[in-house]
């Protein structure tokens, strides 16, 4: 975990207000039992996290493509291309969702704006270690390189963020 004791209480009071505005059904789905805390989070969404990560078009269709999402201070952060689809989407249009949903018995998913960042800056550093720690054990150390000349990463300023867990025991229907 990389949070901060002030980045737990940014993200749970996201959490908190994201679950007192959630509509009838979403709320009778994700009770309070099946919630996660800001800390349960954080521990839960450690490394590499698969997101699936939806921008809009110029004519506001969604368009839904994969991401891996690191989750760090609170918030998910993905990379990509400069030159991708979805960056230019969101250079245009910064509002996206994500949602990492792993199996049945976990969904993370948020609502927010894209924020540029960049990974060369001092600002940024302790990301930038980071995804070094996930991916030079999984790709050797010319992923720093690859780091320096490629990607570009954007962390979502959640707007809402929706948690939902139960234990791989519970019975269908029943809290977990």
């Amino acid at each position: 975990m990389h949070e901060t004791p002030s980045d737990l209480v940014a993200l749970q009071a996201v959490l908190d207000r994201s679950a007192a505005g959630a509509g009838g059904h979403l709320s009778s789905i994700l009770t309070p039992e099946r919630r996660l805390t800001a800390h349960e989070v954080c521990s839960q969404l450690t490394g590499m996290s698969l997101l699936a990560l939806a921008t809009v078009t110029s004519d506001g269709r969604p368009l839904v493509g994969p991401v891996d999402g690191i989750f760090y201070r609170g918030a998910f952060h993905f990379g990509s291309s400069s030159d991708s689809v979805r960056f230019r989407h969101i250079r245009r249009r910064p509002h996206v969702s994500a949602t990492h949903l792993p199996g049945e018995e976990l969904a993370v998913t948020v609502h927010g704006r894209a924020a540029l960042i960049d990974v060369r800056s001092a600002d940024h550093a302790g990301f930038r270690q980071t995804l070094l720690d996930v991916y030079v054990p999984r790709y050797g150390p010319e992923w720093e390189t690859f780091l320096d000349s490629g990607p570009v990463y954007a962390r979502i300023d959640a707007d809402r963020m929706f948690t939902f867990h139960m234990s791989r025991d519970a019975a269908p229907g029943t809290p977990g």
